[in-house]
């Protein structure tokens, strides 16, 4: 991936340092897109302001001329209130974090990429926006609106050579996760470093034939 333009949102989290790395190491140009300072050629730009978005794309096309791949790594997790007990302010904070941050970058980065004719985006889906789990509502609601976006995206820029996939981890071992639950069996899970890979593949040239695709990378959970 030497001379390609990757940018990585959610840049400043364990998936987003996993994955600017794993790009850097094949020779791409990474650069970090977080709401707090990401290292590196990093940008700060608040990912639920779609002007903030415009901006800061078309300062990275100012600098570079370009973006090659656009990975939409930033998100979140909660879980513990029933769809019917559940607060509004939970299912719209999902929403927001784990599908409109999604939305306005890329509808930043898309112009870039159709004036190339060319491009890949992969966004990271998980395995629970396949099905609704008890307590988990507002999440995999939202996780399932990103799978939805991939496929529709896919369809509709496929023509224009550009690839759009995403990726459906099960329990990624952040932490985090380790924290909240103390007693699994951490090996079981996938590493952020392994998940990169996926996620490399999905964005180099090897993959130019998938489109629309969620990839399961559920380790052995």
């Amino acid at each position: 991936m030497k001379g390609r333009i990757v940018v990585v949102t959610g840049a400043a989290g364990v998936l987003g340092r996993a994955v600017t790395d794993e790009f850097e190491a094949r020779g791409a140009t990474v650069i970090g897109v977080d709401v707090i300072e990401p290292p590196g050629a990093g940008l700060v730009c608040d990912l639920l302001d779609g002007d903030a978005c415009n901006r800061t794309v078309d300062a990275i096309r100012a600098r570079h001329g370009k973006v090659d791949a656009l990975v939409n790594v930033a998100g979140g997790f909660t879980m513990g209130e029933t769809v019917y007990e559940g607060s509004s302010a939970t299912f719209e904070s999902m929403l927001d974090i784990n599908a409109r941050t999604l939305l306005n970058i890329t509808r930043a980065v898309v112009p870039v990429m159709l004036a190339a004719e060319r491009g890949a985006i992969v966004n990271v889906a998980a395995r629970a926006g396949l099905r609704g789990s008890a307590l988990m509502g507002a999440y995999s609601a939202s996780k399932s609106v990103v799978i939805r976006l991939t496929e529709a995206l896919a369809d509709e820029l496929k023509a224009n050579g550009i690839n759009v996939n995403c990726v459906m981890p099960s329990i990624i071992d952040t932490p985090r996760n380790r924290a909240d639950m103390p007693t699994a069996d951490f090996s079981k899970w996938v590493s952020p470093p392994d998940l990169a890979k996926v996620i490399a593949f999905l964005a180099s040239d090897d993959a130019r034939a998938i489109h629309g695709a969620a990839v399961p990378v559920e380790g052995l959970a």
